[in-house]
């Protein structure tokens, strides 16, 4: 009986157009988390199809269901180096009128064909103008990726 889970056709193992369940939690190297499932309901996904980042997507190849795994990814591993092209300042009259302007906060923006939404961290707000950050906030940073794999469908 020690091998009932595996008689019962779950060896299958994760590949790249897996449909799976899952739990996980990604913080940086001091603990500061940025997204945690574990208390919450787990998270289901399509393998490859952009709902997780492509580099955390690879460190769940070939696990198996009831695997739990903690991966420590170096910044260019994970979410890559951080771009300073990718930090603008914008000039408040030039800002969508019904955006709240907060400092230190995440702010959402359509995209102009309307195709979608990005963000940007606020990082500075003057009278004249707004600094955002359009880089993940994990970029130029090491992480640590905790998952446990609960299904694979």
């Amino acid at each position: 009986m020690e091998h009932s889970e595996a008689s019962a056709g779950n060896d299958a193992t994760i590949g790249r157009d897996s449909y799976l369940t899952l739990h996980y939690r990604l913080a940086d190297l001091e603990d500061n988390e940025y997204v945690s499932t574990f208390d919450l309901s787990p998270a289901t996904l399509q393998m490859g199809s952009g709902q997780l980042a492509e580099t955390l997507e690879n460190c769940l190849i070939g696990l198996a269901a009831g695997q739990r795994r903690v991966f420590q990814l170096a910044a260019e591993d994970a979410f890559g180096a951080h771009n300073p092209r990718l930090i603008e300042r914008i000039a408040r009259s030039a800002l969508p009128p019904e955006i709240e302007l907060k400092e230190n906060s995440l702010v959402e923006f359509s995209s102009p064909d309307s195709a979608g939404s990005f963000a940007g961290f606020l990082r500075e707000l003057t009278d004249s103008s707004a600094l955002f950050d359009f880089n993940h906030p994990l970029a130029g940073k090491p992480v640590r990726f905790e998952v446990q794999i609960i299904a694979i469908m």
